[in-house]
């Protein structure tokens, strides 16, 4: 999964996820010495009869800015806020480990990686924190809810 996906980019429009990792590689290799953190989170949208999940990754350069990228997918109608939570993380998981596992390939740069889930302590949401973190968390990622996590809950929500 995402590594056939179409992502867009504000900036440069359609891009395959090959090209969206030699950006990356790019935009981190212009300044070598700066910090990096990668973010990356998934919100949905639902429609009559499927939901429309966006992932998102946010390359930050720290304290000088960033750049993002997304990608969109439909699934069948997920019928619980459960489903549709755990499928959103279980996609940011996904896509992070695909970028870690790329990127260790194609570069040395040090960068901190972060996966945004779309929960917070206010809402029908905040039941479903501890599994949610938990499952993250113990796959060895940092995790970020709301409302620190603009993956989900600003860039993805926001073309979900």
């Amino acid at each position: 999964m995402f590594r056939n996906d179409l992502f867009y980019s504000p900036s440069q429009g359609r891009m395959s996820f090959d090209q969206v990792l030699k950006e990356i590689v790019t935009i981190m290799e212009e300044d070598p010495k700066d910090r990096y953190e990668i973010m990356v989170g998934s919100d949905s949208h639902s429609l009559p009869g499927e939901v429309n999940f966006v992932s998102a990754i946010i390359v930050h350069r720290v304290g000088k800015g960033g750049r993002y990228f997304w990608c969109r997918q439909r699934q069948q109608r997920i019928y619980t806020l459960r489903q549709k939570i755990y499928h959103e993380a279980t996609l940011s998981f996904e896509l992070a480990q695909l970028l870690m596992e790329e990127l260790r390939l194609r570069t040395v740069l040090d960068y901190d990686l972060e996966i945004h889930v779309d929960v917070g302590r206010v809402g029908k949401t905040r039941e479903l924190i501890d599994e949610v973190v938990g499952m993250i968390v113990g796959s060895g990622f940092q995790v970020k809810i709301k409302p620190d996590s603009c993956a989900a809950s600003s860039v993805a929500d926001k073309h979900a």
